[in-house]
């Protein structure tokens, strides 16, 4: 008699060929080997990869697929720790080549009017409960305003606008030893493992430059970040690897900007700029400035800039945005730097849904790179499959010369999308009539600020 499939097996049969897939055509085998990945005997390190790839796609963490019980992995808890917790395997060069490759599939499916970009934030890679995990140390969450036990995840991804992902990471320890729970275990320093225990103890700005440094060949003009890192003395040295910056900038009394031919803080250029004479616009106004490394450097060393005041959605304050390309106009300074917004999402579905920080329970600080190194992998591969899904240029060359590339979504077509929506809902419901429903609508509509208006009716 035939057996039927249950839709279980169907959805396993494809997620395993997607993951096939996914390691055949990017060539994952031969980057192991280029990343000092191998064996002397037993299970191959593909093999090995390949199945604790796939164990958060069958709701099961490793002490779960390591009971006697199941069959979801081939091989014993040895062979996995061992594999997670091996020095030599460079983890970090393994995501730098598998993302180049995706970067250069995702980057031929756009035009070269298309502005990349390279996004840096930090996050919290939280052990709360662990106590003797190498190099644990008592980080500070912004998010929350509360320290914790762990590091801090400083994460450097590129974006087009549609399709964010992952090119490197750090997870950084305190560089105060008090701040440190555990310390680093003595290594030769010769090998990789004592130089990344080394990186974990650098200061953030240190370690963000070189890890800019190591993707001088992905294709990204501008750099964002958030008020954290926005500092001229990191501008000045990112603008110096011929990229320029967008990123939010702290009210602070401290950082000064040269503003007519006097040094002053950014609250007091906003007191001195010409406001928008429309109360219902979003950029206030912008001034063009100049920045210094430190006090020490010259003239010829200082870098233009212009600072764009917008509005703040969340209360009546003003938020600054600070731009090293003074040819963009302040619309497209905002609409960048809106693409910032990727990483977050990427942080929150690797928490929320890829097990970051809580699959493997191992303590030694190799294990934390080889974890967080998986989770990265398996976003990368959601996001292409993602792409491959929206974007038809990708089923081959004839649908690459006919279809137009995905185009990032602007804020007129989100807001007539919406007012689409609106009218749809109100001419449905049976206690207002058609003529009200009208009435509400273009209310509605002589309320939204005039820039706005003229974007809606050019779409219209």
């Amino acid at each position: 008699m035939f057996q039927i499939i249950s839709h279980s097996d169907q959805n396993d049969k494809a997620l395993f060929s997607s993951i096939e897939r996914f390691f055949s055509d990017f060539d994952l085998s031969k980057l192991l080997l280029k990343c000092n990945f191998y064996k002397a005997s037993g299970f191959s390190c593909v093999l090995i990869l390949k199945q604790l790839f796939s164990l958060i796609f069958s709701g099961k963490n490793l002490y779960r697929a390591l009971d006697l019980n199941s069959n979801d992995l081939s091989f014993r808890k040895n062979t996995a720790y061992r594999f997670l917790n091996e020095g030599r395997f460079n983890w970090e060069k393994l995501l730098m080549l598998m993302m180049t490759r995706l970067v250069c599939f995702i980057d031929q499916l756009t035009g070269k009017d298309r502005q990349s970009v390279l996004i840096i934030d930090d996050s919290l890679f939280s052990r709360d409960r662990s106590k003797k995990v190498e190099l644990l140390a008592r980080v500070f969450d912004h998010t929350s305003h509360t320290f914790h036990k762990g590091f801090r995840m400083l994460t450097l991804g590129w974006s087009d606008g549609n399709t964010f992902l992952p090119l490197c990471f750090q997870l950084l320890s305190s560089t105060e030893d008090k701040n440190v729970y555990c310390p680093a275990q003595q290594k030769d320093k010769r090998t990789l493992a004592s130089k990344r225990r080394e990186n974990a103890r650098r200061s953030t700005t240190d370690v963000l430059l070189d890890m800019l440094h190591s993707v001088q060949h992905i294709p990204a003009r501008y750099v964002l970040f958030d008020s954290w890192f926005t500092f001229p003395k990191t501008v000045a040295r990112i603008k110096s690897m011929q990229r320029d910056v967008i990123g939010m900038i702290k009210k602070t009394e401290k950082v000064h900007y040269l503003y007519e031919n006097k040094w002053q803080d950014v609250k007091a250029i906003y007191q001195k700029i010409k406001k928008s004479a429309d109360p219902k616009a979003q950029v206030l106004g912008s001034a063009c400035v100049r920045l210094r490394e430190n006090k020490s450097a010259t003239a010829e060393e200082w870098v233009d800039a212009r600072i764009v005041f917008v509005k703040d959605r969340h209360s009546k304050d003003w938020l600054a945005l600070l731009c090293t390309d003074l040819e963009l106009s302040d619309e497209e300074i905002v609409r960048l730097y809106g693409k910032r917004w990727d990483i977050e999402v990427f942080f929150k579905v690797c928490k929320s849904h890829l097990a970051l920080a809580k699959e493997f329970q191992g303590r030694s600080y190799d294990m934390q790179v080889a974890a967080t190194t998986i989770v990265f992998l398996r976003y990368a591969m959601l996001a292409i499959e993602a792409r491959k899904n929206q974007d038809d240029r990708t089923l081959g060359d004839l649908f690459y010369l006919l279809k137009e590339e995905m185009a990032d979504i602007k804020l007129s077509y989100s807001l007539m999308i919406l007012i689409d929506t609106l009218r749809h809902v109100l001419h449905n419901l049976p206690t207002i009539s058609e003529d009200l429903a009208n009435t509400i609508l273009n209310a509605f509509f002589d309320a939204l600020p005039s820039s706005i208006k003229d974007r809606l009716l050019s779409c219209a």
